[in-house]
């Protein structure tokens, strides 16, 4: 089933960007009907902004966020954010993606925990929505960005970019409505998920709601969080997102400190992964991660379109497929694909890096060259003579 815009069931008024400093605003883009025919009523994505907007609206460049990513792309930490933007260096003035010549939006995708409608947001009802919130996909979350930009006044985007989670979205963009992108940036993703990838989202899920405090899912207002098994999904998701060749260089098997495994203490390498389960626990929903996760089990841009090359096939956007080397959790030969089918796609871009999935995070300047790719595309789809390439 195809999911595009006339699937939503109202819509507010126009929308007004918000501010052009990266201030977080939520913006009600309306009823979102699902894939399942589902619908969440009155939904709101929390949106943040880098750059002008050109008066002829043709400078929106979208960046997508991963799993526990959200709409702060860019800046220091704020009343939400208890982090720096997670691509800090990427987006702002001569960056690859460069806010003097882009104007620059990121949401937190519908079903997230940072200001967008999700699970532990309240329903209509006043009351959180805990397991009331539907099943989602992917694609349901681009048909709500798409109702964002509908009520922007946004009937093209320059650029959609993003790796991961966010990457999955980026395809559904050009797959489902490719009259509406430019050119497009997909890293670190597939064009569905893989039994591996689903065994071991599904393995995180277990633990997470075998955690006696997720109270069937409706522990939100309880006082009660199901931390433990969040903490857990955690370590077995981080795991994933780097090397073996890493870690071992980084911990080998020391202990941690002066504790002695052998009567009870940790290793160092099991102390990382403790502080990184204690990092998310400390921003992030539990049932949110549930949520998110089930979606990407069941990305598959080829679901009701014949197929995942009948999709590919049918999107003409020029792209940059990258893929890191060392990654274990989408292995090059996902990319691979991706940039065979794809016909806008050139040739596969390798990032080289010990880091594994978080590859696409970490190496920025490598990145960095890849979306200056990418906006080249996009000044050639708009039509511009000039390429203008900021140094990385």
């Amino acid at each position: 089933m195809t999911v595009d815009s006339d699937a939503r069931i109202s819509r507010p008024a126009a929308a007004v960007l918000p501010p052009a400093d990266g201030t977080l605003v939520t913006i009600p883009v309306g009823d979102v009907r699902l894939e399942t025919g589902a619908v969440v009523p009155d939904a709101i994505l929390a949106v943040q902004r880098w750059g002008e907007l050109s008066p002829d609206l043709d400078n929106v460049v979208l960046v997508e966020h991963a799993l526990t990513g959200d709409s702060h792309v860019a800046g220091a930490p704020d009343g939400l954010h208890a982090l720096p933007g997670w691509w800090d260096g990427i987006v702002g003035p001569g960056a690859p993606l460069d806010t003097d010549e882009w104007c620059v939006i990121a949401t937190n995708v519908l079903g997230g925990c940072k200001g967008s409608t999700g699970p532990a947001s309240l329903a209509p009802d006043g009351k959180p929505w805990g397991t009331r919130f539907p099943e989602i996909s992917i694609r349901d979350q681009v048909t709500a960005e798409v109702a964002l930009a509908d009520l922007l006044g946004i009937e093209r985007v320059a650029a959609v970019v993003g790796g991961s989670m966010g990457g999955m979205r980026v395809l559904e963009w050009m797959v489902g409505y490719p009259q509406r992108v430019g050119a497009a940036l997909i890293l670190a993703v597939g064009a569905r998920a893989t039994a591996d990838q689903i065994g071991t989202q599904t393995t995180q899920i277990a633990a997470i709601t075998a955690d006696p405090d997720w109270q069937g899912g409706d522990y939100h207002g309880t006082g009660r969080a199901p931390r433990t098994g969040m903490g857990l999904a955690r370590r077995i998701a981080h795991l994933t997102y780097r090397t073996e060749f890493e870690l071992d260089h980084r911990f080998e098997n020391r202990a941690q400190d002066d504790e002695d495994p052998w009567s009870g203490g940790r290793y160092a390498v099991q102390s990382y992964l403790e502080h990184q389960a204690d990092k998310l626990v400390a921003r992030f929903d539990p049932a949110t991660y549930v949520l998110l996760t089930e979606a990407m089990n069941r990305h598959d841009v080829g679901r009701g379109r014949g197929g995942v090359e009948a999709a590919l096939a049918s999107t003409p956007v020029p792209c940059v497929v990258g893929g890191v080397d060392s990654d274990r959790l989408y292995p090059l030969r996902t990319q691979q694909e991706l940039a065979d089918l794809l016909p806008g796609c050139r040739g596969l871009e390798v990032v080289h890096s010990r880091d594994g999935h978080d590859g696409f995070l970490t190496e920025t300047t490598a990145v960095g060259k890849l979306l200056v790719q990418t906006m080249d595309l996009a000044r050639s789809a708009r039509g511009d003579t000039v390429s203008r390439r900021p140094d990385c």
